[in-house]
C-alpha cells in the first residue's frame, strides 16, 4: 500500500496539473476571442468623412464630362458697354462659384473684349440665399487694383451682377470686398446695397 506520504504528493501533483491545465484552457479562449473579435470587426464598414465624400463626388463628375454653357459678361473695345461670351465648363453643383472664377479669368483672346475685373482679384466666397439675393465676396485687390474711370467702374459692377443673375435662382447682388461692405469700387458706382440685373448696358 501507498504510503501516506506518496499519497499527499500525488494528490498535490494532480492538483497542479488541473490548475495548470484550466489556465491554459482560459487563455486559449481568451485567445480565440480576441481573434473572433478582431477578425468581426474588421468586417465592419469603415467611415468616410464628409470631405472624402466631397472629393469622391467630385472625381465622380469630373469623370461623367457633363458640361454647362454659361454667359460671361465682359466690356467692348471701347469700353461704352456689355458683351456677353458663351463659354462651357464642367457641371459642378456650385455653378454660380465657378462661373465667376471665369469672369475674373477674363475674356478669350481672340474675342476682342476687354476683363472688366483688375488683376489679381479674386473670389473669396459666394453664398446664394433663398430670396434670391447673392452675396459674393471678393478679394481686396477688386478695389486697390481698380485703376478705371466711371465707365469701367459701371462695366465691372454689372459684369458680376448681370453674370450671375443668369441663373433663375439669382435676382440681386451683394457686393463685398474681403467680407465688409463697400460703398463703391472706384468712387463712382455705390455698391453698398443689393444691385439688380440691368439689360440697357448689354450690346
Amino acid at each position: 500500500m501507498l504510503s501516506q506520504k506518496l499519497k499527499k504528493s500525488i494528490c498535490l501533483l494532480v492538483f497542479v496539473v488541473v490548475i495548470v491545465l484550466i489556465t491554459a484552457g482560459c487563455s486559449a479562449v481568451d485567445t480565440l476571442s480576441s481573434l473572433k473579435a478582431r477578425f468581426a470587426g474588421s468586417e465592419e464598414p469603415v467611415a468616410v468623412t464628409p470631405e472624402e465624400e466631397l472629393e469622391g463626388s467630385e472625381v465622380d463628375a469630373e469623370l461623367t464630362g457633363e458640361t454647362k454653357e454659361i454667359v460671361l459678361y465682359f466690356s467692348d473695345a471701347e469700353g461704352k458697354a456689355l458683351v456677353a461670351e458663351e463659354r462651357t465648363i464642367p457641371k459642378v453643383e456650385g455653378i454660380a462659384r465657378e462661373t465667376i472664377k471665369e469672369l475674373i479669368k477674363g475674356p478669350h483672346p481672340e474675342s476682342g473684349l476687354k476683363a472688366t475685373l483688375p488683376e489679381g482679384t479674386a473670389l473669396k466666397d459666394i453664398n446664394i440665399r433663398p430670396d434670391g439675393l447673392a452675396i459674393v465676396d471678393f478679394s481686396k485687390e477688386l478695389v486697390s487694383n481698380f485703376d478705371g474711370d466711371s465707365n469701367s467702374e459701371t462695366l465691372a459692377v454689372y459684369s458680376i451682377v448681370n453674370t450671375l443673375t443668369q441663373f433663375d435662382t439669382v435676382k440681386e447682388v451683394q457686393i463685398l470686398v474681403d467680407g465688409e461692405q463697400v460703398e463703391t469700387i472706384n468712387g463712382h458706382v455705390n455698391v453698398f446695397a443689393p444691385i439688380a440685373r440691368d439689360d440697357a448696358i448689354i450690346k
